[in-house]
């Protein structure tokens, strides 16, 4: 990159953190006029669309609006700066007309976000984790995980999802968050190897947020994840609460614990603790000991869907299912089509359920293992059914997940996963 584009990539990055700083202290009513403003812009219809859309927040004073105001005016400095110009500046804006203008050159669209698992060690032993199933021994080397987060930023990629295992099972974690401020990791973990050391160099680094593990209160909690965990997942959100650093909560939805997530006292219990984000999973039967029991009924399922569109509409938190959001996202987003998976193997899995592959990272560049037959036949198949709250090759349609992976993977990508 010569001179000048980057200085007008950091002209961008400066003024849209100004802008946005201004916006979070000015009156909703200029705010409202700003809208009609930008809606006079020549651009694409949906755009239009979508300033309208967000006119409305304002005119209702709808709760997504202090979320924005939390980002802004709570965040340690260097967190912020690190979100606008990672998030919104190289991942929105130029990330996605990075990848728009290689959709052509490289025959798809690559992906928003990657997800990867830089380990499957973990010092916990929850039932029904799919982690214990892959082996501990092997592990990606540094050079590979650093190579892969260059080959995402070339393809307009900035956000990089890290799971595991307990990713801090690793000590070179924080290296590759340092070797990389142009990205922003957000970290999957049980956060009982978090301390407040760590929470400094997060500080220090501002690119990294965590989404912590839980499974409701204490009670459902502590029955997965032992005896004592819920209370020390509290002091870590204490921490890093008090250090201006934003987090997220990650749930897995069981038969057992849907009533305690969909609790207002739950969310109310998040908000209070500064969790910006919930992102709820539903159980998959895969993995050490997979037990169908646990997996979520019809009824459940839609329990979910139904309170969370109530949460939105009431609390000052973002909320993201992975299943019941298909309405919003075009159905499986598996495959590249919106993310993928790279274990701690570095095998190419279309999801972090589908524990089949065609391809290794080791072996293979990025953009040349996202476009294998195997990516190329689940993407054309997607979003496997018209009903978008049941596009799940896995649990809504195992029998498409079969047929793909006998067809095109080349392998399971660990022992027993050819059961599924």
């Amino acid at each position: 990159m010569d001179l000048y584009q980057r200085a007008k990539k950091y002209s961008i990055e400066r003024f849209t953190t100004a802008a946005l700083s201004l916006l979070a202290n000015t009156s909703k009513e200029n705010l409202v006029r700003l809208t009609y403003l930008a809606e006079k812009i020549p651009q694409k219809k949906s755009y239009q669309e979508k300033i309208r859309w967000i006119r409305s927040l304002f005119q209702t004073n709808h709760p997504a609006l202090a979320i924005a105001g939390r980002i802004l005016q709570e965040a340690h400095p260097r967190h912020r700066e690190k979100i606008i110009a990672n998030l919104i500046v190289r991942q929105l804006l130029e990330g996605t007309n990075r990848r728009k203008a290689l959709e052509e050159e490289n025959g798809f669209h690559p992906p928003n976000a990657m997800l990867i698992s830089p380990t499957m060690r973990c010092n916990l032993h929850c039932y029904g984790c799919y982690a214990g199933a892959y082996s501990a021994e092997e592990e990606v080397s540094y050079e590979v995980l650093d190579r892969l987060v260059k080959e995402c930023k070339e393809i307009g990629i900035h956000l990089v999802m890290v799971t595991g295992g307990e990713p801090f099972v690793r000590k070179d974690l924080m290296d590759l968050f340092e070797a990389h401020p142009d990205t922003l990791f957000q970290i999957y973990t049980n956060a009982t190897l978090i301390d407040e050391k760590k929470v400094e160099q997060f500080v220090a680094l501002g690119n990294v947020a965590l989404a912590i593990s839980l499974e409701g209160m204490k009670e459902e909690t502590d029955a997965r994840r032992g005896r004592g965990h819920f209370d020390r997942v509290v002091r870590v959100m204490r921490w890093l609460k008090e250090a201006g650093l934003f987090f997220a909560v990650s749930t897995t939805q069981t038969s057992r614990n849907t009533d305690a997530l969909t609790s207002d006292a739950f969310i109310d219990f998040l908000v209070e603790q500064g969790c910006l984000l919930l992102w709820n999973f539903h159980y998959v039967p895969i993995g050490r000991d997979p037990d169908l029991s646990l997996m979520a009924t019809p009824e459940q399922r839609n329990r979910m869907r139904e309170r969370l569109e109530h949460f939105r509409a009431t609390k000052p938190m973002l909320f993201v299912d992975f299943w019941n959001d298909g309405c919003l996202t075009g159905g499986c987003i598996a495959a590249g089509r919106k993310y993928f998976h790279v274990n701690a193997r570095g095998d190419l899995e279309p999801c972090v359920f589908c524990h089949f592959a065609s391809d290794n990272l080791k072996e293979k560049s990025l953009v040349e293992a996202l476009n294998s037959p195997l990516f190329r036949e689940m993407r054309s198949q997607q979003p496997f059914s018209k009903n978008l709250f049941r596009s799940c090759p896995l649990i809504d349609h195992p029998e498409k997940a079969r047929e793909i992976a006998l067809r095109h993977a080349k392998y399971f990508t660990h022992e027993g996963a050819e059961r599924f």
